[in-house]
């Protein structure tokens, strides 16, 4: 019976109870404001380029189309990262750094698993999805994807924003962006993302006196602040839902954004 209630537990969708608080990893919150140097994205910038397609509200990645040669600059692009010092540069490359190789490590991750129906089915039998298991060594330390989420962006930038940057290759995420992130482009790119989320059927569906949210608020509500505050932010997007007090409840699609 014990056994039972682990596979269903593990089959259930991602819960608030389970969502990763944000604790920041104090080795990593480290920077270089003297810096000029900037790390080139272009190889990411060529993949996306390459594989993303407008369909609907949804952006999808053509997984199935990515040659071997396509493979290889990913892994290059990817290796190239993480024989950087991260802490070397200014706060605004870095971020640019974090959020692009978080994406790239995604994408890399379904397309040496792939094909899959979803992320989640991706890692050990025990685990719901592959965010917890290493994934890179960048600076003699290994990390995860939760670590590069939970551990650096969020507790040292302190953007909700982040959440709309960050993929997570399932049709219920912000949408993975045509441009890859640059210490240029991040507040552009930041601000057409969290625009096009909340005006998405995904992010916010009004229906007769229901609203239904993207769980990714519910999860990570400390993020927003309190409910006043969450609405507010939604608002700042779109203005029907300034001061909204109907029922309100959550939806989370996991299946893969590929096409």
């Amino acid at each position: 019976m014990r056994l039972l209630i682990a596979l269903l537990a593990l089959t259930t969708s991602f819960s608030v109870l389970s969502a990763p608080k944000a604790n920041l990893w104090p080795y990593w919150n480290v920077s270089n404001e003297q810096s000029t140097d900037t790390i080139s994205h272009q190889s990411w910038q060529n993949i996306l380029d390459e594989y993303l397609v407008m369909e609907g509200q949804h952006t999808l990645f053509r997984y199935s189309a990515v040659s071997k040669k396509d493979k290889r600059l990913l892994e290059k692009y990817i290796t190239m990262l993480s024989s950087l010092t991260p802490q070397s540069y200014s706060k605004d490359e870095q971020y640019s750094y974090w959020v692009n190789l978080y994406n790239a490590l995604t994408v890399n991750l379904i397309l040496d698993n792939y094909p899959t129906k979803s992320i989640t089915k991706i890692g050990s039998f025990f685990s719901f999805g592959p965010w917890g298991q290493n994934i890179i060594s960048i600076d003699g330390k290994e990390l995860t994807l939760n670590d590069i989420e939970h551990r650096i962006l969020r507790p040292i930038w302190n953007d909700p924003r982040t959440h709309y940057a960050l993929n997570c290759a399932s049709l219920g995420c912000p949408n993975l962006q045509p441009l890859a992130f640059t210490a240029e482009n991040t507040e552009r790119n930041l601000e057409k993302a969290a625009n096009g989320f909340i005006n998405s059927d995904k992010g916010a569906l009004v229906s007769s006196n229901t609203l239904r949210l993207s769980s990714i608020y519910e999860w990570f509500i400390a993020d927003f602040g309190a409910e006043e505050d969450l609405f507010e932010h939604l608002s700042k997007y779109r203005g029907e839902l300034s001061g909204y007090d109907g029922k309100v409840n959550y939806d989370y699609d996991w299946k893969l954004n590929g096409k």
